[in-house]
């Protein structure tokens, strides 16, 4: 009785996958072929002031001219090389930081959008605390005292040690 049992309960499941997979192919959507319409930002987090390079696609329409739009850095005319819409622009070197959309405008109507993010790092930063840095300088600085300081100190410890043993037998 128990075998017929799981028996039944495997069929029961395998019927009801088989269901919803017919169920699956039969109401989806096919995607149509060549449609590919996309923007690139490369790279897509720049100083303000750098160049970036821009690729799209417009699906079957690479062949025409396309525009960009961004409050990044204005409107762009891309325009086909191997296959792709391709330019460049510079990011003007007063924009603020932050996240700009990026818009695609094909002449087929389609559009697409990325995002480009605008650093401004007009202040190098600063390197890591790691002390006063005297020893690497060559100089008498604080690294250098501190240096001499802690031989001396072993050396009168080494030396009291070494004092004690000799005393103690006499």
């Amino acid at each position: 009785m128990r075998g017929l049992l799981s028996h039944r309960a495997l069929s029961s499941v395998l019927g009801l996958l088989g269901l919803v997979a017919a169920f699956v192919l039969t109401t989806a959507v096919p995607a149509r072929a060549g449609e590919n319409v996309f923007i690139e930002v490369t790279p897509n987090s720049v100083q303000a002031g750098s160049r970036v390079n821009l690729r799209a696609g417009c699906d079957n329409n690479n062949d025409r001219q396309a525009q960009v739009t961004s409050d990044a850095f204005g409107r762009v005319t891309l325009r086909s090389n191997n296959g792709f819409l391709t330019g460049s622009v510079t990011v003007p070197g007063n924009k603020a930081p932050g996240d700009y959309p990026v818009n695609l405008d094909c002449s087929n109507g389609a559009t697409a959008s990325t995002m480009l993010t605008v650093l401004n790092m007009s202040q190098p930063s600063k390197g890591p605390a790691t002390g006063g840095g005297g020893t690497a300088t060559g100089g008498r600085g604080a690294g250098s005292l501190l240096l001499v300081g802690g031989l001396v100190a072993v050396a009168v410890v080494a030396g009291v040690g070494a004092r004690r043993k000799t005393g103690g037998r006499v």
